[in-house]
């Protein structure tokens, strides 16, 4: 059964004006609308909040879904889907990774989605830099998956994407490090 269709003209428009956009939180939002777009098409992926801090102020959430956990969608991942989104000319660095794992340490999470549009530094091979930081959070039970821009160009319909987040995670378990699939 195939699930619903992505929207070219919707994900190129939206990659375009990340493109073309003037500032860092601009260029962060409309990544966010991406992800917003392509996971809520997905069976049971409503989304619950976006942009929010938490009440002491120190740690803003991108995205957070609710998984209903259809049989249709995702449900191998938990009900709780944070995404951190960074729609960065260069690949996200160990900092930003670690900050974004002890958000989900911090939150009693073990599974997060951090879209890094030119991934993260460092090397899975070797597990340096960025790529050392998923693998230290694997370590301490939480999963975190690294979806890159050329994969969501890559997203024709929603099986496309189920797909992805489970050859990610099957490369995460086997090898302790973030993976391109």
């Amino acid at each position: 059964m195939v699930m619903a269709r992505y929207s070219s003209p919707k994900v190129g428009g939206l990659l375009r004006r990340g493109n073309t956009a003037t500032t860092t939180t601009e260029k962060g939002r409309i990544l966010e609308d991406l992800i917003c777009y392509i996971f809520g098409k997905v069976p049971g992926m409503p989304i619950t909040e976006r942009n929010t801090m938490n009440v002491f102020e120190t740690e803003e959430i991108d995205v957070a879904f609710w998984n209903d956990r259809s049989e249709r969608g995702f449900h191998f991942l938990p009900h709780v889907i944070l995404v951190e989104c960074k729609n960065w000319s260069r690949p996200v660095g160990s900092a930003e990774v670690a900050y974004f794992v002890k958000k989900l340490e911090n939150k009693g999470l073990d599974f997060g989605i951090l879209v890094a549009a030119n991934g993260i530094t460092g090397s899975s091979t070797d597990s340096t830099r960025a790529n050392f930081e998923v693998s230290m959070a694997l370590a301490r039970g939480i999963r975190l998956i690294v979806i890159t821009r050329d994969e969501i160009e890559s997203l024709a319909e929603t099986d496309d994407l189920v797909a992805l987040l489970k050859v990610k995670l099957c490369k995460l378990a086997l090898s302790g490090a973030a993976q391109n699939a």
